[in-house]
């Protein structure tokens, strides 16, 4: 099994951690169970809602199930839920919008991001052990969550929030996976991906809030407590993959990663945004300043990323784009991780 593939979904796997957040539309609470695919799709019409673009039925392997269409995504369900299909086309488009607004500019996307939302684990189980093929024992690890791979999301409903934290999370590896010449090192792919599991509905489309993350927070504070502080020279290297087998080195790395693309975006009204854009950018672009090699697997997903490429890109990039002296921006880092942390019972 290649060590990418194992990654991605130890990625996925950790996603679980993230769960807790988005605020339905009250209006919408107490609605009739609809027990046919023609009656949600007759339903979904008649709610007018503003990020759907088509509704239609979807012969699967599970029966009838529909398909939800939006300006970038196609939605394939089983899943006869009204408030959740009711809000996923907002959630989609105002996480693609979130996306995008990563970069100085947004760029221009043609091809529909697909998604695949089933009903159950049992539908969920019999989809990924075909769409996975040997890689499908690692999979059937994820006790709940959503993966990435081969171009598709793929989820089952764990209620609306959780489901909505992870496809958020699980968007983002999408998007900068179909885009980016450069596949991005791992605190900054998963840093961006904790960015989109909270947030609140707001007229039918979503507001992230990562600063309500509480689950990262919460983890970023007891990782303090704990003296389990990873030093940022050492962060930006580490793959997820390093830290799985120790529960409290997992969660500093990633509620740290999370903190860090904050203070980035965030810190002193902003001062290094555009540092952090243009490391995405030259990303998205294929501009790094690397060598043959090391172009060459950051370019093709389908070769294996190595612990050591992580750690030499990771570190060089961040030392070229945000700032090469460690121990100056670290007190500023941890100063900012433990502004964050203060309110966090």
């Amino acid at each position: 099994m290649k060590k990418n593939s194992k990654i991605g979904v130890i990625c996925a796997i950790f996603c679980f951690f993230c769960v807790s957040g988005c605020e339905s539309s009250p209006s919408l609470k107490t609605i009739a169970p609809i027990n046919t695919p023609d009656g949600m799709i007759l339903y979904l019409h008649s709610r007018n809602i503003p990020a759907l673009k088509g509704v239609e039925l979807w012969d699967s392997q599970f029966g009838t199930g529909i398909k939800l269409q939006t300006s970038h995504y196609e939605v394939f369900t089983t899943l006869l839920e009204p408030l959740m299909l009711s809000q996923i086309p907002g959630f989609l488009e105002s996480a693609y919008r979130g996306y995008q607004s990563q970069l100085p500019k947004p760029i221009e996307t043609t091809t529909l991001f697909t998604v695949y939302l089933f009903a159950n684990r049992q539908q969920w189980e019999v989809f990924t052990t075909e769409f996975t093929g040997p890689q499908a024992p690692l999979y059937m690890q994820l006790k709940k969550g959503a993966y990435y791979l081969n171009g598709a999301c793929v989820t089952y409903n764990i209620g609306l929030k959780d489901t909505f934290a992870c496809l958020g999370h699980e968007g983002w590896h999408q998007y900068n996976s179909r885009y980016f010449k450069y596949r991005l090192p791992s605190w900054l792919d998963e840093g961006i991906a904790m960015m989109f599991e909270i947030s609140e509905y707001e007229k039918g489309f979503f507001v992230f809030t990562p600063e309500r993350n509480f689950n990262r927070l919460g983890s970023l504070k007891r990782t303090f407590i704990k003296g389990n502080i990873i030093p940022l020279r050492e962060l930006v290297g580490i793959n997820p993959g390093e830290v799985v087998a120790d529960t409290n080195d997992t969660l500093a790395f990633y509620s740290q990663a999370y903190a860090l693309v904050r203070f980035l975006r965030e810190d002193d009204y902003g001062k290094r945004l555009v540092k952090y854009q243009n490391l995405l950018l030259d990303g998205l672009n294929g501009a790094w300043p690397l060598s043959d090699g090391d172009k060459r697997i950051a370019a093709d997903r389908n070769i294996s990323i190595t612990v050591g490429w992580n750690k030499k890109v990771g570190s060089m990039l961040f030392e070229k784009y945000i700032d090469g002296k460690f121990e100056n921006i670290e007190k500023e880092y941890l100063a900012f991780c433990r502004k964050i942390v203060y309110p966090v019972r």
